[in-house]
């Protein structure tokens, strides 16, 4: 029998989203204290907003295009379509659309502004990786991506960490080049500015990935609820762990910005590039679906 875990991610991405707020309006204080004029943060915020809006209306074709993945029929990926449609149908949601990308690495993502223009794609060698239950439990966990509304929260989360480096770097250059007349002589002023432009874009991008890691959490979560069978995801997501560490995609831009939406960590690093890692460890993420599955105590 499925025992459900609150492992409180919604209280915990309400908390990181407060935090990256704040940490705009510490850096927005900054500019104002720096340039004496606060209203240069408008045109940086109407940047972050543009960017936001391109990027979340045109999220599916953004990660598809970078997986050079192609739609399939039926015909092509009964399996994928009889899974898909059946998870649907319990979420009483519209069946997305399917795509396959032709890279052996093993890995999976769903994109998508809403659940009616969503996309689920899987790689061919997931595909070929995964028997039915354990792929059963990776569409179980993309789909809830889409019905958590996950790329809407990726999406103002990267704009926030935008807007704030591009702020600092704002303040790097009016550093370089003297800043405001007025706050030259003060110390106080000249530590705000090196603190801001300095630390504030790699707290923001810490910030960003902690909520990017949170929603994995919750995927898992509601995913195992939605399939019934969270062992059926720990085993998959084993399988996968062990197979992208030995055949990892490169690292091409393209795919590390579309790194988040993968279920599974498409790239390698340890040590302090793990404070980096758009998802969190594996090992825990199983820990936390054997639990849901067995009502052990969670990590």
């Amino acid at each position: 029998m499925l025992q459900r875990h609150n492992h409180h991610n919604g209280f915990k991405t309400a908390l990181l989203f407060g935090a990256i707020w704040g940490l705009l309006l510490l850096v927005g204080a900054a500019v104002a204290a720096w340039v004496g004029n606060a209203s240069i943060m408008f045109l940086f915020a109407l940047i972050g907003v543009a960017m936001t809006a391109y990027s979340y209306w045109n999220s599916d074709k953004l990660a598809i295009r970078a997986m050079r993945a192609q739609p399939v029929s039926e015909a092509e990926q009964p399996q994928m379509y009889r899974i898909v449609r059946e998870l649907s149908a319990v979420a009483q949601q519209p069946m997305p659309r399917l795509y396959v990308s032709p890279t052996m690495a093993p890995n999976a993502f769903a994109t998508g502004r809403n659940p009616e223009n969503a996309a689920v794609c899987c790689t061919v060698g997931i595909l070929q990786l995964l028997d039915e239950r354990e792929l059963r439990g990776v569409l179980g966990h993309e789909l809830m991506h889409v019905y958590n509304r996950d790329i809407l929260t990726s999406s103002v989360a990267a704009a926030v960490a935008g807007i704030i480096t591009s702020i600092a770097q704002f303040l790097q250059l009016s550093f370089l080049f003297g800043g405001s007349r007025d706050n030259n002589g003060n110390p106080l002023a000249i530590i705000g500015v090196l603190a801001s432009a300095i630390l504030a874009p790699i707290a923001a991008s810490l910030i960003q990935l902690a909520i990017s890691r949170t929603r994995e959490y919750d995927a898992d979560e509601d995913g195992a609820a939605l399939t019934g069978d969270p062992l059926a995801l720990a085993s998959a997501l084993a399988k996968i762990e062990a197979a992208a560490s030995r055949a990892p995609l490169p690292p091409e831009r393209q795919l590390v910005n579309a790194s988040h939406l993968f279920i599974a960590n498409p790239f390698r690093g340890g040590g302090v590039k793990a404070l980096f890692a758009t998802h969190p460890p594996m090992e825990q993420r199983i820990a936390r679906l054997e639990a849901l599955a067995y009502g052990g105590p969670t990590r």
